[in-house]
């Protein structure tokens, strides 16, 4: 008999009468993508080696070969020097077959207890717990960017939108404060996707656990793993922490778009509320006049790219049965890719926001336009005895007239105003100001700038706990 293993795969060739179809290998390898992992890689088997040795079944001997082994290979990794080989299909494979070359047998026999569908598991939750580390201190950053430029701009008046229509004066800084809060709801996401994510997979080898004596508490232990999985058959299929971390990155994505599409037009002419500066700006190859707001749009072209990851990921699990399928090796990249916009997006509007510059006098003009102080008159007359619904209809036959009349409600006179409503006297003008309506609103949570400077405060005291 012609022996044929020597042609196949060396780490599964055993099954296999002949090698595999040269494309089919390079369909079927990941090694291009998941060699991302390989640190997380090494930290795994590193641990597992270690619990295998406290169980009997490596010797100490050989923990110690196979820890200054795996060591030896992460730094010729990070050299550059590491040659990866699409044959060997993965980044598992390629580490394990590096160490058995460096090593000896003893480095196969670091793969008892375990398969590669555990052992790609853990990988991924040991790099996606890295990242989401790494994002957390991001989303950090941008938040004490946001508060940084929000306490500058407590009292800087702008008019506040419903329906993009003016509907009541805000200041910047308020608008600012509620940037922040999506973050931070964004921030306790990551945070509580993170819990789902800090679970050791790792023992449950290929589908149905392993018959060696393993020690699975001390692998999550070593590790950093709250506690082991509890089910072997789902712990190699699960990728709902992928998935939820995809749904995050999204709901992310979604709130910078949204600060991208009000940016986009605050920095146009037609607008003229804010000024960013050239770094985060290009300029057209045939107008030059034109300075684009390149940063934000891309960030909120990008958003769209990440939907479509989390759509993939959802799709690609829909159909599969229990446990592990071929399908999961498709979760990398579309999760791998999600992790760098995600890093790339925050990291721009980190370094962008508290660089903007806010043009005061274009956001004030535009608050007196749209008669953005009618609610405001309205409250004042319930507080002189009118029903709310009857110093509604007042009001609008003021703004009505105003339209035909090109006055604001602060520019009539005092006997304009009361032949909309006898009880209106002279203190009204306290409330038509742009400075008094948002004075007014001086509740948590409200417009006044004292409110704002005070949510300001608040952020600090739970970002100085973090």
């Amino acid at each position: 008999m012609t022996d044929t293993n020597k042609t196949t795969n060396q780490q599964w060739g055993g099954r296999f009468s002949e090698p595999v179809d040269a494309f089919v290998a390079r369909f079927t390898a990941s090694v291009e993508f998941d060699q991302r992992m390989a640190k997380q890689d090494i930290q795994g088997s590193i641990a597992h080696g270690k619990m295998l040795a406290s169980v009997g079944v490596l010797t100490a001997e050989e923990r110690d070969q196979i820890i200054q082994g795996l060591t030896e290979i992460e730094d010729e990794i990070a050299r550059g020097e590491f040659a990866w080989s699409i044959e060997l299909e993965d980044v598992h494979m390629n580490i394990e077959a590096r160490l058995t070359q460096k090593i000896g047998i003893t480095g196969k026999k670091l793969h008892t207890g375990r398969s590669r569908n555990d052992q790609v598991a853990t990988d991924i939750r040991l790099y996606l717990r890295d990242e989401v580390d790494f994002l957390l201190e991001e989303v950090t950053r941008l938040q004490q960017g946001i508060l940084s430029l929000a306490e500058k701009e407590a009292d800087t008046i702008m008019p506040g939108f419903t329906h993009l229509q003016t509907a009541q004066p805000v200041t910047f800084g308020h608008h600012l404060m509620a940037w922040y809060e999506m973050m931070q709801r964004d921030y306790e996401r990551l945070v509580d996707c993170r819990k789902r994510i800090n679970i050791l997979p790792l023992g449950a080898a290929a589908l149905a656990g392993t018959t060696y004596p393993i020690d699975r508490h001390m692998t999550a232990e070593l590790l950093g793993f709250e506690r082991p999985t509890y089910n072997s058959l789902d712990s190699v299929s699960d990728r709902d922490f992928a998935i939820e971390f995809t749904a995050t990155a999204s709901i992310i994505m979604m709130h910078m778009s949204r600060w991208a599409e009000e940016m986009v037009m605050w920095v146009s002419a037609q607008f003229n509320f804010i000024y960013l500066p050239d770094r985060f700006c290009t300029g057209s190859s045939i107008m030059p006049q034109k300075k684009n707001p390149d940063v934000p749009e891309l960030v909120r072209g990008k958003t769209g790219r990440v939907y479509g990851h989390l759509m993939g990921l959802l799709t690609l699990m829909k159909s599969q049965c229990l446990a592990y399928n071929k399908d999961n090796q498709e979760d990398k990249e579309p999760l791998f890719d999600t992790v760098d916009t995600l890093k790339g997006s925050l990291r721009a509007f980190a370094d962008m926001i508290p660089a903007i510059e806010s043009r005061k006098e274009h956001m004030y003009e535009a608050a007196r336009r749209g008669f953005s102080t009618a609610t405001d008159l309205a409250d004042y007359l319930v507080r002189h005895g009118v029903a709310f619904r009857d110093a509604h209809e007042v009001v609008g036959k003021a703004v009505g007239y105003g339209v035909k009349t090109g006055k604001d409600l602060s520019e009539m006179t005092l006997e304009e105003l009361q032949s909309f409503g006898s009880m209106i006297e002279a203190d009204v003008f306290d409330v038509l100001t742009l400075e008094g309506s948002v004075a007014a609103r001086n509740h948590i949570g409200g417009t006044a700038p004292a409110q704002v400077l005070q949510a300001v405060e608040r952020a600090k005291a739970d970002l100085a706990t973090r």
